[in-house]
């Protein structure tokens, strides 16, 4: 019985349209590493939205509000600390530049029903950068669930603080320049 189900929920036909992105109910998530261990959070979108023609996913604009990014392995004063210090100038400055945003420029549908290729224009700190990564989309009622695992390299946003790139000697003081988000949309 499982078998029919998976089979039948990865193959359901996206419907034709324009689709808004529920800010409320969508969740992007962060993951950055470093030499000693990792931190891991959330940021809020601010706005999404999606377009399917033909059955598939062929656009979508998406603003992240840089002001809610927040760890979530911490509690109290560290987490505080750790979440000024990522609103800094030292990370995403986000007093500066409070929103990140993210434009889909091609869209490539896989072999799998609903698996996409997709590449877009990300935005952080001013400087924008065409990234790809693979996405999955989801008809669920009337409404659209789109998952993806993107890897961004803070480096190429001069966002620094403890990069490799930028400073020798850090030794296990060093941040990864890769960081994660694992994004999961959801249409209204």
């Amino acid at each position: 019985v499982m078998a029919i189900f998976a089979m039948s929920f990865t193959s359901a036909i996206l419907v034709d349209g324009d689709y808004k992105v529920s800010s409320t109910s969508s969740k992007v998530e962060w993951l950055g590493k470093k030499v000693t261990g990792e931190h891991y959070g959330t940021v809020a979108l601010k706005s999404g939205s999606m377009k399917v023609e033909e059955g598939k996913l062929v656009g979508g604009e998406f603003v992240i509000d840089m002001t809610t990014i927040t760890s979530t392995d911490l509690e109290g004063e560290y987490q505080q600390k750790l979440n000024g210090h990522l609103k800094s100038a030292d990370f995403f400055g986000v007093e500066n530049y409070p929103t990140a945003s993210f434009k889909i420029t091609e869209v490539t549908a896989k072999d799998v029903t609903n698996k996409y290729v997709v590449t877009g224009d990300i935005t952080i700190k001013e400087t924008t950068k065409s990234i790809t990564f693979d996405a999955q989309l989801v008809p669920n009622g009337d409404a659209i669930i789109a998952v993806a695992d993107i890897i961004i390299d803070r480096s190429e946003f001069d966002v620094r603080y403890g990069s490799g790139s930028f400073f020798d000697n850090l030794g296990d003081k060093t941040i990864y320049d890769d960081f994660t988000l694992s994004v999961n949309l959801v249409t209204e």
